[in-house]
């Protein structure tokens, strides 16, 4: 008997009855031979890890452009904080751990520079428009290892694409990442707010912080116990209705103050107005895009391409490559 089948046995064997199995997965698009060593879920985790996409999160927008600090998050820490929130109520209810690590890990592949504020601006230029969570699958299925994708099994797809809004995803592993990343998101993002001074602790509401806490790490704890205990047993994860109405409660309050808040958002507007002269460029100069990108502009259409391509940026090279294209560069003498 191999390691992973050990392992396999060790699933079947512990995990809940309602957990999703290794051994159950609907599988890949393409076969492969298996691991001897990692189940299938375990190998999606290091080919997520290993992609070129998630090594780009460190250097995209989380919630303030580009801040000066070391501290503010980035979609990669973000990430991280969703996958560590993740595990620990998957394990908790006996789910399956493996499965969820790599549906947090990959869930925001797709995510644009510059946040939503550069999801938004593709939403509008591209014809069909365009979701950062459809574009993490897309990332998976086509645009990694040169157009091959990383062959991930049916239900880390299903996990990620289901991971923010529409039906819930098929398994709990799936549906537990939902909740986490809005765990994660809305309590990381008041740290960050505290730190930039765009809000105060006393801003935020007594009525929500009496029920989930008045400090980051005690949010956190009590969100994270009260998913745990008012999924246990159940057939999805949930929360109970008080804590579910504070925590909405405070992700308005986060809209209100942060989100749209003129002084944290202020840069975003020339941000999407770099992104969309960007996409018209390549759009008007599409022999300069990557080889890369070039199979898709001839598969699939130039907007496509462009909208595959400035999706992938980065914060720091979207800004290089404007700078490329529109800044007249000072005379050199030879």
């Amino acid at each position: 008997m191999t390691l992973r089948e050990q392992f396999q046995e060790r699933e079947n064997a512990v995990l809940s009855p309602v957990a999703c199995r290794s051994t159950q997965s609907r599988g890949r698009v393409r076969q492969e031979k298996e691991c001897d060593v990692r189940t299938p879920f375990q190998r999606d985790v290091d080919r997520i890890v290993y992609s070129k996409a998630f090594r780009r999160l460190k250097h995209k927008t989380q919630v303030f452009l580009q801040p000066e600090g070391d501290h503010y998050r980035t979609r990669m820490t973000h990430t991280l904080e969703v996958s560590r929130i993740a595990r620990t109520i998957a394990r908790a209810l006996f789910l399956n751990e493996d499965l969820t690590e790599a549906i947090a890990l990959g869930h925001d592949l797709g995510h644009t520079p510059f946040g939503h504020a550069g999801e938004r601006l593709l939403n509008q230029v591209m014809p069909g428009g365009f979701a950062h969570y459809q574009q993490s699958v897309r990332v998976v299925e086509r645009l990694e290892k040169a157009g091959a994708g990383l062959n991930l099994t049916w239900e880390v797809r299903n996990g990620i694409v289901c991971h923010t809004k529409g039906a819930p995803a098929a398994t709990l592993e799936g549906q537990i990442v939902r909740l986490a990343d809005n765990i994660a998101y809305i309590n990381h993002d008041i740290q960050d707010a505290l730190r930039g001074k765009i809000i105060c602790p006393m801003d935020i509401p007594l009525e929500i912080s009496a029920i989930i806490g008045y400090t980051h790490s005690a949010r956190i704890d009590a969100l994270v116990n009260d998913a745990i205990q008012a999924s246990q047993g159940q057939r999805e994860i949930r929360q109970s209705p008080g804590v579910g109405e504070a925590m909405k409660a405070l992700k308005d309050f986060m809209f209100q103050y942060v989100y749209t808040n003129p002084v944290a958002k202020g840069e975003e507007g020339k941000a999407q107005d770099m992104l969309c002269q960007l996409f018209e460029y390549f759009k008007k100069n599409p022999d300069e895009l990557p080889a890369d990108f070039q199979t898709i502009r001839m598969e699939e259409g130039i907007d496509r391409a462009v909208c595959d391509y400035i999706a992938g940026m980065t914060d720091p090279f979207a800004v290089e490559t404007y700078k490329e294209m529109f800044i007249p560069k000072g005379w050199t003498v030879l």
